[in-house]
């Protein structure tokens, strides 16, 4: 029996001996709330515990419930409060650390409050040696995880002489970035591995975390990566995901369409935050500029934008150079007669001192629209 068997044959029988001891359900989660052991049901399960033992996962909402209590920062046991909606008991949690490092969440379910002095006292006795089984496993399988995270940061890396390592990675013609633009700093990283190990569920986990980016390798859901990671982050959390293909099947350069998608996902409200490289039109190459400041924008688009504070001609100017200049297919867009139209276009002439019919003039404008949304103060 190899060592990690063994480990793992120990643990679970201090689970059990715990559950029997406290006449409750136990369970050990790893830091990211995934279930590593359980013991026998003692009719105190509910449905997230199951769901758990099933699937090995709480759930999105769950994990954030708890996450959110700042259980990973608890020096010992803590209660985390019921949550009807998501037909989720109390619980008791022991954080699990050994040397200074969370290895994970001792779980007892304790749905009335009942559990004494002394059985939290037993709890804590059994959760050093509980913590000192997994710190074996923790090493191996985080050098394990390390190690093929980075042959995949330098397969997916612009620089040639990164890219020249041997991997085995199945799909490399799709990359996904998840970034976590809002929400607190210190569950971005659990928010974004549960949103991804979920997305790779069935197959070898293809995926990297850096900061506030989650880099996947081949396709999955973008929509509920974006609403796991945004569950688990908590109320006002916001991410955004971006998409990048490669027809020729060449990772790096999916990656790097991933990250200007991205980047379209959370600058313009028209992705509603979920963008894909080959929607991306003009926008694929102008989000590859530093973003510029308003001043850098064309002047008489400035001297436009200035005058019309409600936004009327400023919308009529991109319908107008959007419909390629047709005024039938611009006042249909806009929902108003051609009239107002022709109004509308006069006086943004007037405006702007520049002549619609003149193709310069009409390319610095629709440049200079395109750019509008991107500009920093």
């Amino acid at each position: 029996m190899d060592h990690g068997s063994m480990v793992g044959s120990e643990l679970q029988r201090r689970v059990d001996a715990l559950a029997e001891d406290l006449g409750r359900s136990v369970a050990i989660n790893d830091p990211s709330v995934r279930l590593l052991c359980a013991s026998r049901h003692f009719g105190d399960e509910d449905a997230v515990r199951v769901r758990a033992m099933l699937q090995r996962s709480a759930g999105s909402e769950a994990i954030g419930h708890i996450l959110a209590q700042g259980v990973t920062r608890w020096t010992g046991p803590g209660v985390i409060p019921p949550r009807p909606d998501l037909d989720m008991l109390a619980r008791v949690s022991m954080p699990l650390r050994w040397r200074g490092t969370l290895l994970g969440l001792l779980m007892v379910i304790d749905p009335d409050g009942t559990l004494t002095a002394a059985d939290l006292d037993a709890i804590k006795t059994a959760a050093e040696p509980m913590a000192a089984l997994l710190y074996r496993d923790f090493l191996i399988a985080d050098s394990e995880r390390a190690a093929r995270e980075e042959t995949l940061r330098r397969l997916l890396s612009a620089d040639p002489a990164e890219r020249a390592v041997t991997h085995d990675f199945p799909d490399t013609s799709t990359v996904l970035i998840a970034e976590v633009l809002s929400g607190e700093s210190a569950r971005i990283e659990v928010a974004l591995r549960t949103a991804l190990e979920a997305a790779t569920r069935g197959r070898e986990p293809s995926f990297y975390v850096r900061g506030r980016q989650g880099v996947l390798l081949g396709a999955a859901d973008a929509a509920a990566i974006v609403k796991q990671a945004e569950d688990v982050l908590g109320a006002g959390a916001r991410c955004v995901a971006g998409i990048g293909t490669s027809a020729d099947g060449q990772a790096w350069i999916a990656r790097d369409r991933a990250a200007v998608a991205v980047r379209a996902a959370a600058t313009l409200p028209r992705f509603d935050g979920i963008a894909h490289w080959d929607d991306l039109g003009a926008y694929g190459l102008l989000l590859r500029v530093p973003a510029p400041a308003r001043a850098h924008l064309p002047e008489p688009l400035l001297a436009l934008v200035a005058k019309d504070p409600g936004g009327r001609l400023v919308e009529t100017l991109a319908a107008y150079l959007d419909h390629a200049g047709s005024s039938l297919d611009t006042a249909a867009a806009l929902h108003i007669h051609r009239t107002s139209l022709y109004y509308r276009l006069h006086r943004i002439e007037e405006i702007t001192g520049l002549d619609l019919a003149d193709g310069e003039h009409r390319l610095t404008l629709h440049l200079g629209l395109k750019l509008l949304p991107l500009v920093r103060d």
